[in-house]
């Protein structure tokens, strides 16, 4: 419900675009956290949005849904669009939940209530492959390469879904690295760690390896993982050796390419000796670079136990390539 003074700020807003909370502020005459309150309730209430970062914050009235009652959806189906639908919009705006999704379907020319059913299936389908939460992605590498190095490898969950693009997961990985956004990383480390300390404490793992990223960023997602994520396990040091020329894995469409890379740009340099190794990768497209890095580790005789491979996100079926991240 929208008080007096909410409906000013939004005629305001409407009147204007896009505004600050000073120009709302210094135009309708309240003080700065009634102003505050009132805006923080008409985000909640969707009839108001914001973009940008402080000290640059504007305000302005979102794209109304239209009929919105013809587009029903009903739970489970809206449970399951709420826990898993996450898009960014090519501006730069994170949207999620049925809201989104309903958006998401207009601008594809999609009927949101049927689209609806469509996805509550596909995710029952994908997720008819997790257990525990886990997707267990060996068997797709035993398919692409003559020998793994790893005992066991999962994926937190797939990359892409089929009609509907990338995951939650998925979306989140690629914008994290491509904006260069800590705040991104912390939300998928905020969402992955739980999964992480359960797999450690299941199969009784004593140190930790992060493979090391192919493409030079100014804010490294695996180095910022590590950090938000703050496992108190030792940490197995992989060094990715800077060559004239950077050849990114996502660069190569070959697999004996993608191996090749990984051999001789990947190094494992630790020496201490271990039972259970975790290795974590952001992305598995192909499993070059993880599989190398398990080899190293094989050779030098680092562990005793199982060497274990966990990805946030991984490609559905065979040598597939996730070329964005």
């Amino acid at each position: 419900m929208k008080t007096q003074t909410g409906k000013k700020i939004v005629d305001f807003i409407a009147q204007n675009q896009r505004v600050t909370a000073k120009q709302i502020i210094d135009n309708i005459g309240f003080s700065a956290p009634a102003i505050f309150r009132q805006l923080a309730t008409l985000i909640k209430q969707n009839q108001i949005a914001k973009q940008g970062k402080p000290p640059k914050v504007f305000y302005y009235i979102p794209e109304q849904a239209g009929a919105e009652d013809e587009y029903l959806i009903v739970s489970p189906t809206f449970n399951t669009i709420s826990k898993n639908f996450l898009k960014i919009s090519p501006d730069g705006v994170m949207q999620s939940g049925v809201p989104a999704f309903k958006k998401w379907c207009r601008a594809r020319g999609f009927n949101p209530g049927q689209a609806a059913l469509d996805y509550e299936a596909v995710i029952k389908k994908y997720d008819s492959f997790k257990r525990n939460g886990l997707i267990d992605g060996l068997q797709k590498l035993k398919k692409t390469f003559p020998v793994v190095y790893l005992d066991e490898i999962y994926y937190l969950d797939f990359y892409s879904l089929e009609r509907f693009g990338k995951t939650k997961l998925g979306e989140l990985v690629l914008y994290a690295k491509q904006s260069q956004s800590r705040e991104l990383v912390e939300l998928i480390a905020n969402d992955i760690k739980p999964k992480i300390l359960e797999l450690i404490k299941n199969r009784s793992i004593d140190a930790i390896g992060f493979v090391p990223p192919t493409v030079k960023r100014q804010m490294q997602f695996m180095k910022e993982l590590e950090k938000l994520l703050n496992l108190s396990l030792p940490l197995i040091k992989i060094t990715k050796i800077k060559t004239p020329i950077i050849v990114p894995q996502k660069t190569l469409n070959k697999l004996d390419e993608r191996m090749q890379n990984a051999h001789n740009s990947i190094v494992v340099e630790e020496d201490r000796k271990f039972t259970n190794i975790l290795l974590i990768d952001d992305a598995v497209g192909s499993g070059a670079t993880i599989n190398e890095v398990a080899h190293q580790i094989r050779e030098k005789n680092l562990n005793s136990g199982k060497l274990i491979g966990l990805a946030i996100t991984g490609s559905f079926s065979g040598f597939d390539i996730i070329q964005e991240v």
